[in-house]
């Protein structure tokens, strides 16, 4: 059921700015000066809490209660879909995969979710795994990892394990478990755009703690300008934009976002192949034709550093990318604009 207006989160532009900026953790839009096409263009802005994060969304459109119903649409699908891909939400399908190792008749989103992540898988030879989880939830316990314990979790990962089809998804070694930590908010995001899209929105933002799409262009017909976050805040330089008047999808993976040890050198990103965290890079900003690929890609990246990542990046259409070393060298493919 739609929320009334009265219900609806408001914040205040410098409000909106701070939450941004703490949500943004692969980037922010900067410059929020929303001035209409014309005297019949509205700009909502919305932020929700939902996946554990800031939602941020912002519509241009003719009518005021047409946007707020889209958004109330958007962010309904959004809710959804968390529903059915959490790991986190008894009752959901991945959380029902986890614990039993089988689920009939899963539900199509966790279906085509699964489907690309193991494309991009296959792609980087195994950089990208969604079957990590055993070896995550070793780390974050906070005990000490024994060889025993590290060895049996390593053995659990494998995305080639898991068995799917449109009549049921299982794992073919018990003990497994899934995290679509690395995919799963990118693709709520996409269907968040393609929902507004479908209401024939053409000019909107839709941003999850950091992964995001925008599409058409910022009122007053500017383009829209995603801000880089720099992994070494401590060591400022010149900020990274990427601008931007046509649909972009982007979405950064960095050891800053949670890490284990002071250093960040033992952080959430794991090489699934030998269960340990990359050493080479910082971050990872991708560029794609949708969320989920560059947030899937942007993990891949910080796996295979810069070399491998820059050769399979180049093969990709449509696909840029933005490295930056723990030494804080920048790694750019040839069509990264900023």
């Amino acid at each position: 059921m739609e929320k009334p207006i009265s219900q609806r989160v408001r914040y205040t532009r410098r409000t909106f700015l701070q939450i941004a900026a703490v949500a943004g953790t692969a980037g922010a839009v900067c410059g929020w000066t929303f001035i209409p096409h014309d005297a019949r263009a509205h700009v909502v802005r919305e932020v929700r809490t939902l996946m554990g994060t800031q939602i941020s969304l912002i519509v241009c459109g003719p009518d005021r209660d047409a946007c707020y119903n889209g958004i109330e649409k958007t962010l309904d699908r959004m809710e959804q879909i968390e529903g059915f891909l959490s790991r986190f939400m008894d009752g959901s399908d991945l959380s029902r995969l986890n614990s039993s190792g089988v689920i009939d008749h899963p539900g199509m989103d966790l279906r085509e979710v699964l489907s690309l992540a193991a494309d991009i898988s296959g792609l980087t030879e195994g950089a990208f795994d969604v079957t990590v989880l055993p070896l995550l939830q070793l780390y974050q316990s906070k005990q000490p990892v024994n060889t025993s314990a590290f060895q049996k979790a390593l053995e659990l990962v494998g995305y080639h394990r898991v068995v799917s089809s449109s009549e049921q998804i299982r794992f073919s070694k018990p003990g497994m478990g899934i995290t679509l930590d690395g995919i799963g908010k990118g693709y709520i995001v996409d269907q968040g755009v393609a929902t507004l899209q479908a209401a024939g929105f053409s000019n909107i933002y839709v941003e999850a703690g950091g992964d995001l799409m925008v599409s058409g262009q910022k009122p007053g017909r500017r383009p829209w300008r995603i801000g880089v976050r720099n992994p070494r805040p401590e060591h400022p330089g010149k900020m990274v934009a990427i601008e931007t008047n046509r649909s972009l999808a982007v979405a950064t993976s960095g050891d800053y976002m949670q890490y284990f040890s002071k250093d960040m050198r033992h952080h959430h990103i794991l090489d699934p192949r030998t269960g340990i965290s990359p050493p080479e890079l910082a971050s990872a900003t991708v560029t794609a034709p949708s969320v989920a690929k560059a947030d899937a890609l942007a993990t891949a990246a910080m796996v295979m550093g810069p070399e491998r990542s820059m050769d399979i990046l180049a093969s990709l259409p449509d696909c840029e990318a933005l490295l930056i070393g723990k030494d804080l060298r920048q790694y750019r493919t040839t069509g990264f604009q900023a």
